[in-house]
């Protein structure tokens, strides 16, 4: 089948080719009336006309390829939505979106290589994902082309960055268990200081200093991010005569231990001790029993803002000095559900009637 081209547009349009060219590179400050520009859109349709992207890129010097680089989130579930928000981004401005996974844990020569490839592909731009909020040394090979980075900041502070804003994600959910009742909050961190460590921490503090809770450092208790950390952190705080009403965990996965401590010391969830997370992570939050409120990460939001923000960069948008040094927040909802309640008479594990605090 003969492939139909722009001059074919054209005659079905009864306009020039030019005009044809105008209209479907959406080409600024031209005269075209709108129902010209109609007209040209619905020959194009009719005939199913597809634009030469190879001969247009040699025309723009552009490759219409846009580069993830990311650190596990390919095969990361909670963080596939990431990959979705970019992708449905890019589609929107009719770009390819190109993507290369690798381990957290590559080293800086292999980091370095991906970004060549990318490059070498001439994608006209680079995003760069990690795998969780931290900061980062950017490769150099990254200086060549427009980028942004997902979940990151770069500690030259040379590369615009759109980060959760886990702070006040913290803040909001401990305001919750404030508003249940509870007044004593435990709270299991990562023993891993990161970003995301130290913002979710900071955020609890301040919503308790805020409720006229001081502060007691022998309720915040590290332990590896996993549930086996959050199991072992939270059995410590509920063995406590003293113990919590309310366990704040630091993820989803430290929630799920904590779930096996309260039921291995006879408590329930949430008549006994309140328990809540963060990430809100696919399929645990909502399978473990009751299910888990807890603070959900904007992944796929802060996917789609990494496209828009490149694709104005790309264009020569003139905001990139202040978008590198003002990393853009992204809002993190509560996800309330079903394993908090109000604080009830505490009783310590020992079970004697004379072991009653409040």
């Amino acid at each position: 089948m003969k492939s139909v081209g722009i001059r074919d547009v054209a005659k079905a349009a009864g306009v020039s080719i030019t005009t044809v060219s105008h209209v479907l590179n959406e080409t600024p400050n031209t005269r075209t009336s709108e129902s010209t520009r109609e007209r040209v859109r619905d020959a194009a349709s009719e005939l199913g006309y597809s634009p030469n992207r190879l001969a247009r890129g040699l025309r723009t010097r552009s490759s219409g390829m846009i580069g993830l680089l990311t650190e596990d989130i390919a095969t990361t579930p909670h963080a596939g939505r990431i990959i979705l928000g970019a992708q449905e981004e890019a589609s929107s401005h009719n770009l390819t979106l190109a993507i290369i996974n690798s381990h957290v844990d590559a080293g800086a020569a292999a980091r370095r290589a991906d970004a060549r490839e990318l490059i070498e592909r001439h994608a006209d731009g680079i995003i760069y994902a990690t795998v969780f909020h931290r900061e980062v040394s950017v490769p150099v090979e990254l200086r060549a082309v427009p980028a942004v980075l997902i979940g990151a900041v770069d500690v030259q502070g040379l590369v615009p960055a759109v980060l959760p804003d886990e702070a006040t994600g913290a803040a909001n959910l401990t305001a919750l268990l404030v508003a249940a009742g509870h007044r004593r909050i435990g709270f299991t961190n990562s023993s891993v200081d990161v970003p995301a460590t130290r913002g979710r921490l900071i955020g609890h503090l301040r919503a308790l200093a805020q409720a006229g809770i001081a502060r007691d450092d022998s309720l915040i208790v590290s332990g590896l991010s996993e549930a086996s950390g959050g199991y072992a952190a939270t059995l410590e705080l509920l063995s406590r005569r003293d113990r919590p009403t309310a366990v704040f965990c630091y993820n989803d996965r430290m929630a799920m231990g904590a779930y096996r401590a309260a039921a291995e010391l006879g408590l329930h969830i949430p008549r006994d001790v309140s328990i809540v997370g963060f990430d809100d992570q696919a399929p645990i939050a909502e399978s473990i029993h009751p299910s888990l409120t807890t603070v959900a990460l904007p992944h796929y939001e802060m996917g789609a803002w990494a496209v828009a923000t490149l694709t104005r960069l790309i264009q020569g948008s003139s905001d990139a000095w202040y978008l590198s040094t003002h990393p853009t927040l992204m809002q993190c909802p509560v996800v309330e559900r079903h394993s908090v309640g109000p604080p009830q008479l505490v009783k310590s594990i020992s079970n004697s009637a004379t072991d009653l605090n409040l």
